[in-house]
């Protein structure tokens, strides 16, 4: 008898354009030890909006995401918002900026930059 497969999902899917510009962010910095922490917070035209930090710290309930050579993180608090997105990178017209597509969204604003589920 086989033992059925569990699927957990993974917290982020960190692209490999995100992971170059981290890592080039992380390069100009000088400090190997930055992270980048991808967060939810309360606000913005959809009810929730994404943030981006670099921080050398852990927390305890962290969850980690290794992507060639760099480390996002995701508080606790935030990981049930962000279980199953992409973190991109992208330049175009309205600037350079991290993206979040998340699945998890029912609907967001014009500018990708809040959500609501």
């Amino acid at each position: 008898m086989s033992t059925p497969e569990v699927f957990i999902p993974q917290a982020l899917n960190v692209t490999a354009q995100a992971a170059a510009k981290v890592h080039s962010l992380i390069e100009e910095e000088g400090n190997p030890e930055l992270k980048l922490r991808v967060y939810v917070t309360g606000g913005g035209c959809s009810g929730f909006q994404y943030g981006f930090a670099f921080e050398e710290q852990l927390a305890e309930d962290d969850t980690i995401v290794e992507k060639d050579g760099i480390k996002v993180v995701v508080d606790a608090m935030s990981y049930p918002y962000l279980v199953g997105s992409q973190v991109d990178y992208e330049e175009g017209l309205q600037g350079s900026r991290f993206v979040v597509q998340n699945p998890n969204a029912t609907s967001t604003c014009g500018c990708g930059a809040s959500f609501s589920v």
